[in-house]
């Protein structure tokens, strides 16, 4: 036995030409939440930020999400397809974005920010990571409604038949990621967060509690059909995200050894 996927239409309305999609809804949740997350911490006694620094730090990461998701889709997953088609890159009309890319738009982001700001690149970081899983639970959220991205073949008890995976019974690998990288992640650095640490520290958290989450996911989700597995093994999803892993061990062994306490109110 497998449930049904739902029929949920990814159009919520329309209005002339004009189309809203729960995908698109999904984002402006996100980027809502750290509108709403970023200014209640710039508000507490104590904090150096302010509520224009905020303002421009939430314009150059949703810039970074955007270009970064593009691009590192394109370059990612569909290299080859854009050296045939360069013009690919531009079709957000036909989908496509990737977390990994997105994250080093961001990463991007915080290193212009903080050069024009003259703010500490690890604090900046710091105040940025939290903000981000409750967007990715969003998206994740997204992709389930969508259909797309499924897992893959299982008899588990939850398992679900997709509209778009054939008659075969799947994991909802969509649901999986949205409670790990979203949920759980997000209280793991809500709880670090209130702990005494040295900055960078926070942003270390995060880049190994996702590569690790993701990594993990990556066993259930159904790989990319015109990559596969790499030597029947590994996913491309994995190999992006192994460094992440290490990226956020190194970070943080390198924040407790240089031991520069971070300001608890950012």
């Amino acid at each position: 036995m497998a449930w049904q996927f739902p029929e949920i239409d990814p159009v919520i309305f329309s209005v002339g030409p004009l189309s809203v999609r729960w995908y698109g809804l999904m984002y402006l949740i996100g980027f809502v939440f750290a509108m709403w997350y970023a200014n209640k911490e710039a508000e507490k006694p104590g904090s150096t930020w302010t509520k224009e620094q905020v303002s421009d730090l939430l314009f150059y990461g949703m810039l970074g999400v955007i270009l970064g998701g593009r691009i590192g889709y394109v370059l990612f997953y569909q290299f080859n397809y854009f050296i045939e088609n360069p013009m690919y890159l531009f079709r957000v009309d036909q989908g496509g974005m990737s977390f990994h890319g997105g994250a080093l738009g961001v990463i991007t982001a915080v290193l212009i920010f903080a050069w024009r700001t003259k703010k500490s690149i690890l604090s900046v970081g710091d105040f940025v990571v939290p903000l981000v899983p409750v967007g990715l639970f969003a998206g994740r959220i997204g992709n389930f409604i969508n259909g797309e991205l499924w897992g893959r073949a299982t008899d588990v008890p939850w398992a679900m038949i997709f509209p778009t995976g054939g008659p075969i019974a799947r994991h909802p690998s969509q649901l999986y990621e949205a409670f790990l990288e979203g949920l759980v992640l997000f209280l793991m650095l809500l709880w670090f967060k209130q702990r005494s640490r040295p900055a960078g520290a926070l942003s270390g958290l995060f880049l190994f509690g996702y590569g690790i989450f993701r990594f993990c996911v990556e066993y259930f989700r159904e790989p990319d059909a015109h990559i596969g597995l790499y030597g029947g093994i590994i996913s491309q999803g994995q190999i992006l995200s192994l460094p992440m892993v290490f990226a956020g061990i190194g970070l943080m062994v390198w924040a407790y050894r240089s031991k520069r306490q971070v300001n608890q109110a950012q």
